[in-house]
């Protein structure tokens, strides 16, 4: 079994081109993985504290998902930079435009494919089309490469490194300072809490209570994906864009792996700290949790490279390496899957119910049976990845 696996893997890893960094294929494929994992449990009734989201402020891995896949499009951004600016600024800017775009489009069809075929009073344009979420995951991706394209292409090191600071200066200005109210006319400002601070009442007011993640939140409806969040998020592609300079710089590797080891201890030991002042926070994507998302990051590429680059531990990596190169289709395609489950029915529940309740639950007991879902689900959409992958279907925006 260890020889087949082998053999798998020297296969897959003999295909990429000699000058792939390893280290951060495995470190994509890690991402999008754990990503799948938390957002498919056999029942979101049992799941495991490191597996959800921190209640509000504080932080869980799953919090440095999202993060990590936007820290690690900003390394991929500056690696291809050249690649970009030899084709013209002008034709740059068009095709960031155009992928901005078409992962935007993406992120509205998620939110678009589903219908309740339980409810026979269900209305698919009243409950679905009317209410449609303007933002998600995807929609923050396709707005932060745009933005941080058009900083990489005019700015230098000390230009981005100003535009890094400025974004989360400004949003914290905001925050902290700029003052809102509510319908009934009572004013509030400097407040970070659910459904009450800038960021919430600038969603409110403009993507509208129906059109976002919490509509309920009061006294303001938002999205932890939302508006002005959108800013701290560019910061931290940003961070991604001068970690990719620092293994451009010509050091070599083992000062490299130094380097990104010592930012990121650095970077989340001073985000810690200034959690006492400044909450990390994933929803309103605080400075404080570009920080430490960015520091952790920096930190997981570090053990990657020593891993892959300097102890030459490579075979491990060749599943993340299938996930990776097929990183937005894996996300669509498990998205999807996850819908399905949830629309078709067995009896008066859905299938994903009854898979967990008739199956997974009675084998494996709470909370196990729901991460051993999450592992099935995952399996199977590692052989519809590979499949895909072996024949060279990748899908790009």
């Amino acid at each position: 079994m260890l020889a087949l696996y082998r053999n798998y893997a020297d296969a897959i890893l003999a295909a990429l081109p000699g000058k792939r960094l390893l280290a951060l294929d495995a470190l994509r494929g890690l991402t999008i993985t754990a990503m799948i994992l938390v957002n498919n449990p056999g029942s979101w009734s049992y799941v495991y504290g490191p597996l959800r989201h921190a209640g509000w402020h504080g932080w869980t891995l799953t919090d440095l998902i999202f993060p990590f896949f936007i820290v690690i499009v900003g390394i991929s951004l500056q690696l291809n930079l050249q690649r970009q600016r030899s084709a013209g600024y002008a034709v740059a800017i068009k095709q960031a435009a155009l992928r901005s775009i078409k992962l935007f489009a993406l992120g509205l069809m998620l939110a678009l494919f589903y219908y309740n075929f339980r409810d026979v009073n269900y209305s698919y344009i009243e409950q679905r089309l009317v209410t449609l979420r303007w933002l998600g995951v995807l929609q923050r991706i396709g707005l932060v490469y745009f933005f941080t394209v058009l900083i990489v292409l005019y700015c230098n090191t000390r230009g981005r490194i100003l535009w890094l600071l400025a974004l989360c200066a400004v949003y914290l200005a905001a925050m902290w300072y700029l003052p809102y109210q509510d319908a009934q006319g009572q004013q509030f400002s400097g407040l970070l809490l659910f459904g009450n601070s800038f960021a919430a009442w600038l969603d409110h007011t403009l993507l509208g209570a129906g059109h976002v993640y919490y509509p309920s939140a009061t006294p303001f409806a938002f999205d932890p994906e939302g508006l002005w969040s959108t800013l701290p998020a560019v910061a931290s592609c940003l961070s991604g864009v001068l970690i990719a300079q620092w293994l451009q710089s010509g050091r070599n590797l083992v000062q490299q792996i130094r380097g990104l080891l010592l930012f990121g201890v650095v970077a989340v030991w001073l985000a810690e700290l200034w959690h006492f002042s400044l909450p990390i926070n994933k929803s309103l994507w605080t400075p404080s949790f570009v920080l430490l998302s960015s520091g952790y990051c920096a930190i997981a590429l570090a053990a990657c490279s020593w891993l892959c680059e300097l102890k030459h531990w490579r075979r491990w990596t060749a599943p993340l390496v299938v996930f990776g190169a097929n990183a937005i289709l894996f996300f669509m395609l498990a998205g999807i899957a996850a819908r399905l489950l949830d629309m078709f029915s067995v009896g008066h529940t859905s299938l994903q119910n009854w898979l967990f309740s008739k199956l997974y639950q009675p084998l494996f007991g709470d909370y196990n049976g729901s991460l051993a879902f999450s592992l099935s689900f995952l399996l199977l959409s590692y052989l519809l990845m590979h499949w895909c992958y072996k024949r060279g279907y990748i899908f790009k925006v």
